[in-house]
């Protein structure tokens, strides 16, 4: 069912009204925390003698509020309905694979590199803003950039703990931290947006020679420990299908977009002979490869077995099935449609994912059954 909010809240011209959206009613958050939460293996921060530090790259998929902090304005409701109540600075109802790592962590959530109103930096920092590719280099907030921030943040944040400042990170922890990497998914949208298929493929090695440099400069700093994400079904997001899905042929068994998707694997299998070749050249380090794409792909596969329904449906968006996506009319926006809360729809907006579907993948994550290599969940602890 889908819920019409004809006059809702708007992000138009930085105009964002928050606290007009309804409290989550108890009986649906139960429902939520009895049917997810269980999944995630919480056993995780039993295991860790000290607090993990984290520093995290990526994009809107992992972005607690860096986009926010940066332009001055927070998102309109519905966003952030699910969990939080409000608007909470992430392109979602509730929270994020990231969000649900540090609670199994028993660790805070990550503060955005940018937040300059009391931040606390103790368990690390979270680079990621929405919108962040590979590409260009020098364009805020590429990899280059965050990447740029952490040498930054590097350099200083000893430096001023030593002269009595708090809520930082000291210089062993830096080389105990774990480095999550997630970004390139906005590389390949925005080639499709005007090149060829044959011409996206020709540029993967350029996307993938960034993340390579990236983790290079983390490690001559000291960083050891690397968790990457691989990108995931791009083919299958709602937006690319309501903007590009023209021929039938082009769809899968699933209704995905087999050109996008095979883009996105041929990103993937590049990226994992990455990690392969650094795990070669670089000393006493660990480098994880995660399989994301499988872990999303098989949610929307078998969406009904995971209790989902309309896998390739934005929740919140405008135009109604099949995908639910008007690019003129975002989530949030005058005119928006949003589906009942308590609703299993593993898109939110089109292009992110809702808290059910972050669950579960966070779950897959955590179960190493898609990382290589298979690491123990002592590798998240900061006990080295």
């Amino acid at each position: 069912m889908i819920e019409v909010k004809e006059n809702a809240s708007k992000l138009d011209m930085g105009v964002v009204k928050e606290g007009r959206y309804p409290l989550v009613p108890f009986f649906t958050l139960y429902m939520i925390l009895f049917l997810y939460l269980p999944l995630l293996p919480h056993s995780v921060h039993c295991q860790c003698t000290k607090t993990p530090i984290i520093f995290n790259f990526g994009d809107s998929n992992s972005d607690t509020g860096g986009y926010a902090d940066g332009v001055g304005l927070n998102f309109a409701p519905p966003n952030g309905r699910t969990y939080f109540h409000q608007p909470a600075r992430r392109l979602s109802d509730g929270r994020l694979m990231i969000d649900f790592l540090c609670e199994s962590l028993n660790t805070d959530y990550l503060t955005p590199y940018l937040n300059s109103l009391g931040p606390n930096f103790t368990n690390g920092v979270n680079f990621a803003i929405i919108g962040s590719a590979t590409l260009p280099r020098y364009v805020p907030f590429s990899l280059f950039v965050q990447v740029s921030q952490f040498l930054r943040f590097r350099s200083r944040s000893p430096a001023l703990m030593l002269n009595g400042y708090k809520d930082l990170v000291g210089n062993e922890d830096f080389e105990n931290a774990l480095y999550t990497i997630d970004i390139g998914q906005n590389d390949l949208a925005a080639s499709f947006d005007n090149l060829t298929y044959s011409q996206v493929i020709e540029r993967i090695p350029s996307f993938i020679t960034e993340i390579k440099n990236a983790i290079w400069n983390i490690y001559e700093k000291g960083g050891k420990k690397f968790w990457v994400h691989n990108t995931g079904p791009l083919g299958c997001l709602p937006q690319k299908l309501a903007l590009l899905a023209r021929n039938a042929t082009e769809l899968d068994e699933h209704g995905c977009l087999q050109p996008l998707n095979n883009a996105a694997k041929t990103f993937n299998a590049q990226l994992r002979v990455l990690c392969e070749q650094l795990r070669r050249e670089l000393i006493n380090v660990t480098i994880v490869y995660v399989d994301i794409y499988s872990i999303k792909y098989d949610l929307i596969a078998n969406a009904s077995n995971y209790g989902f329904e309309s896998p390739l449906m934005a929740c919140c968006g405008n135009g109604g099935p099949p995908y639910n996506y008007n690019a003129n009319i975002n989530c949030g926006r005058t005119g928006y449609t949003v589906c009942h809360e308590g609703s299993k729809f593993i898109s939110w907006d089109g292009v992110h994912y809702t808290e059910a579907a972050n669950a579960i993948f966070t779950s897959k994550i955590l179960s190493t059954h898609y990382s290589t290599p298979q690491l123990s969940f002592n590798f998240f602890c900061n006990n080295m």
